[in-house]
């Protein structure tokens, strides 16, 4: 069975006014996300992956010796991490759940050494790909970065939330000012209830 491409779970307008534009989600979600499912799909039609979930695919494909990933761990990957993404951002105010701030705290000493910490890690991937917070197996919190699709489940480990930092992702709000994009990201965009809702 074919993968879609899943509708924004908001108006491409409606983080305008919280730092990502419409047009940028018009060129994110219409067309860059697009592109990976529609790669997808092809790269594994007819091949043992066709059947497969997101997840199976991924783990499947990713060869953690490789200096580069399969094209179809490329166009997968980066399907099932756009899936996460707009689910981890919202129109609407989102006070952080108790439980949340609690085991941020915990981890990282507070939220702002948290949010310091995410926004480093995105600032500091040379090129393209993701800044991460995780949960390890072991029900730990961590702060990690990833090069181009790669993601959390490659290493066992649950995304709460995800950060692009592709070009694409904050070019035509932010231009080259990625550091601004991360900290607009982390004040305006996130939805920490569905954050929370991830840890297990």
């Amino acid at each position: 069975m074919a993968f879609e491409l899943p509708d924004l779970p908001y108006a491409h307008d409606a983080l305008a006014d919280k730092g990502m534009s419409k047009e940028t989600l018009e060129y994110h979600h219409d067309l860059h996300h697009k592109a990976y499912v529609d790669n997808g799909n092809k790269l594994i039609a007819g091949t043992e992956w066709e059947n497969k979930s997101l997840e199976e695919i991924i783990v499947g494909t990713y060869d953690k010796g490789a200096v580069a990933q399969n094209g179809i761990f490329n166009n997968i990957s980066q399907l099932w991490n756009h899936n996460q993404f707009w689910e981890m951002m919202g129109p609407g105010a989102s006070p952080m759940p108790g439980e949340l701030e609690k085991a941020l705290t915990e981890a990282f000493g507070s939220v702002e050494k948290f949010k310091e910490e995410f926004s480093a890690a995105g600032a500091g991937q040379f090129g393209s790909g993701w800044c991460w917070l995780v949960q390890n197996s072991d029900g730990s919190l961590a702060v990690t970065k990833t090069e181009n699709g790669v993601n959390p489940l490659c290493f066992g480990q649950t995304a709460l939330l995800g950060c692009d930092v592709w070009e694409h992702s904050y070019y035509i709000d932010f231009r080259n000012k990625r550091p601004a994009y991360l900290t607009n990201f982390l004040d305006n965009l996130v939805n920490w209830e569905n954050v929370a809702s991830r840890m297990k």
